[in-house]
C-alpha cells in the first residue's frame, strides 16, 4: 500500500454534510458513517475496510463520531419545500390552462400561458429541492428553487391581493393562502443557507425575475381590467312595422314586424335576455282641456309622454316572443333579423301600435356561461325545485339559469361563485324579462329585506361582468293601416 491516507474525510458543512475525496479526487458525500462505507464501496474499496484506521481514511475536523446531520430535520424541511412547490405548480395549472387554451383574446390567452409557465418553473423547481436539500450534485438547484419559490411569493401575493378588494369566500382562497405563508417561510430558509450562491451574476438573475412578474401583472392588468373597459360594446337594433296586407276574404290586417340586431363593435356581445313586444294603445282624447299639461299628472306618474288632448293611453299586449334567444351571441359584423306577422281586426280599437325590442347583453371578453344556462326552465312545474315558483308570485314564466365565470380565471379563484337567472314572464296584460346575478342558489329571496340585499348584489354583479341593457322600438298610427281599404271602400 502506498504511504499516506487515500481516503480523506472533510469537516461537516453547515448541514453536516462531509465531503469525502480519494487520492485527491472528491468522489461523493455521506450524511453518516453508513453512507461513508457505501460512497467507498461504490469507488472499489472493500466492504470490510476499517474506516477508522488512519491509515486508509484521513479524518478531518472531526473523527467517525462526528456526523452532525439531523436527519429528520432535514427531510421534513425538504419535504415541505417540495410539496410547496408542487401545491404551487397544481394551483397555477389550474388558473392558466382554462384561459391558456379557452380565452377568447390574445392578451387573456397570454396571461393564461405565463401562469401556465410559472406552474412548470414550479414543478421543476420542486425536483431541484430534492438535489437542493440532498448532496447539492447539481450547481444552480439552488437558483432554480430559489425562482421557484419567488414565483409562489409573487402569484400568490397577487392573488391575495385581489382576493382582499372584494373579500368574497372561495375554496381556492384555501390553496393560496397557505401557500403564501409557505413562501414566506421558504423564502427565508433559502436566504438563510444562501441559496443564490450559484448564480453566476446574481443581480441580473434578480432584475429577470422582477421584470418577469412585473410583465405578467402588467398583462393580467390590461386583460382583465383595462382591454375589457376601454373597447365598448355596438350592438345595434332596429324594429319596424312593414307594409299592412289586408285579408281578401276576412276583415282582418296582416301585419309584417321586422326585427334586426347587428354587431357594429369590435367586441363579441353574449344574449344573456331578449326579447319583443306587440303593444296596442288606446287613449283618452279631449277636444278642450282647460289647465293645459300641468293637468297630466297622472301621465307623469306613469313615465308616459305628456300630451294637451289626450290622457293615460291603456296599453294591450298584442304579441312577444324571443329573438335570438339567451345564450346566443354576436361576434363582430354578425347580424340576425327575425321577421313576424301580427294579425289584427279591422275593427280593433286601437289608436296607435307599438313594437318594442330589447336585449340584455354581456360582453364576451368579461366572462362566460355554463352550458346549463341554455336548458330552459318553466317555473310552474315542481320538479324544476329550487327554480319553482308558484304561479301567483311569479306568473308563468320560463328560466334560463347557469353559472357565470370571468373570462379571466384569476379572477374566478379569487371571487365567489355566481349565477345568473334570466327570466322572461307573461302575464294576461302583458310580458317583461328579468336577470338576476346573485351567489345564492335559490330563485326567490325569503323576505323583503333579503330581497333588497339581493338586488344591491345583482346590480354589483352586472358592473362587474358588463351586462347592459339595450333597447329599440317603433310606432305607428292603426288607423293608417286601414287606409287602404278605406281608399277602394
Amino acid at each position: 500500500m502506498e504511504k499516506g491516507p487515500k481516503v480523506v474525510v472533510q469537516p461537516p458543512d453547515s448541514r453536516g454534510l462531509r465531503a469525502i475525496s480519494v487520492a485527491g479526487t472528491t468522489v461523493g458525500s455521506a450524511w453518516s458513517l453508513r453512507g461513508l462505507r457505501k460512497v467507498l464501496r461504490s469507488v472499489g474499496h472493500p466492504k470490510d475496510l476499517d474506516v477508522r484506521d488512519r491509515r486508509f481514511v484521513q479524518w478531518r475536523g472531526g473523527g467517525s463520531d462526528v456526523w452532525p446531520d439531523r436527519t429528520w430535520r432535514r427531510r421534513t424541511g425538504g419535504g415541505f419545500l417540495v410539496i410547496g412547490l408542487l401545491g404551487s405548480m397544481v394551483l397555477l395549472a389550474v388558473i392558466g390552462i382554462p384561459d391558456a387554451f379557452g380565452a377568447l383574446t390574445f392578451a387573456q390567452r397570454m396571461a393564461g400561458f405565463a401562469f401556465v409557465l410559472f406552474g412548470a418553473v414550479e414543478g421543476v423547481a420542486a425536483l431541484a429541492a430534492l438535489d437542493f436539500r440532498g448532496k447539492r450534485r447539481f450547481r444552480y438547484t439552488g437558483a432554480v428553487v430559489l425562482l421557484g419559490v419567488l414565483i409562489a411569493l409573487a402569484t400568490h401575493s397577487l392573488l391575495l391581493f385581489m382576493w382582499f378588494q372584494e373579500r368574497e369566500y372561495t375554496p381556492y382562497l384555501l390553496m393560496y393562502l397557505p401557500l403564501w405563508f409557505w413562501a414566506v417561510w421558504a423564502l427565508q430558509a433559502l436566504v438563510r443557507e444562501g441559496a443564490w450562491k450559484g448564480v453566476p451574476h446574481p443581480q441580473r438573475f434578480a432584475a429577470g425575475v422582477a421584470a418577469t412578474a412585473l410583465l405578467a401583472t402588467v398583462n393580467l392588468a390590461y386583460s382583465a381590467v383595462y382591454q375589457p373597459s376601454a373597447t365598448p360594446v355596438l350592438l345595434r337594433l332596429t324594429a319596424r312595422f312593414g307594409k299592412p296586407v289586408h285579408d281578401p276574404v276576412r276583415p282582418i290586417v296582416h301585419l309584417p314586424v321586422r326585427l334586426h340586431a347587428k354587431n357594429i363593435g369590435k367586441v363579441a356581445a353574449r344574449v344573456i335576455n331578449d326579447e319583443y313586444s306587440v303593444y296596442g294603445y288606446a287613449v283618452e282624447f279631449t277636444a278642450k282641456r282647460k289647465g293645459g299639461l300641468k293637468e297630466r299628472r297622472e301621465a307623469l306618474e306613469f313615465d308616459e309622454d305628456v300630451s294637451l288632448h289626450t290622457g293615460v293611453s291603456d296599453a294591450r299586449t298584442l304579441g312577444a316572443g324571443r329573438f335570438a334567444g339567451p345564450g346566443s351571441w354576436f361576434e363582430p359584423g354578425d347580424e340576425h333579423t327575425k321577421e313576424r306577422v301580427l294579425h289584427l281586426p279591422e275593427d280593433a280599437e286601437y289608436d296607435w301600435l307599438e313594437v318594442a325590442f330589447g336585449m340584455e347583453i354581456m360582453r364576451m371578453d368579461r366572462g362566460r356561461i355554463g352550458e346549463e344556462f341554455y336548458v330552459p326552465h318553466h317555473s310552474w312545474k315542481e320538479e324544476e325545485e329550487t327554480l319553482h315558483c308558484l304561479p301567483e308570485v311569479c306568473g308563468d314564466t320560463l328560466i334560463h339559469r347557469g353559472r357565470l365565470r370571468h373570462n379571466n380565471n384569476v379572477l374566478n379563484v379569487t371571487r365567489r361563485p355566481v349565477y345568473v337567472t334570466a327570466s322572461w314572464t307573461l302575464d294576461p296584460e302583458w310580458s317583461y324579462t328579468h336577470t338576476f346575478l346573485s351567489s345564492s342558489p335559490d330563485f326567490t329571496p325569503e323576505n323583503e329585506a333579503a330581497a333588497a340585499a339581493a338586488d344591491r348584489e345583482s346590480a354589483r354583479e352586472i358592473e362587474r361582468y358588463g351586462i347592459f341593457y339595450t333597447y329599440t322600438s317603433a310606432v305607428t298610427p292603426f288607423r293608417a293601416l286601414l287606409a287602404p281599404r278605406a281608399k277602394r271602400g
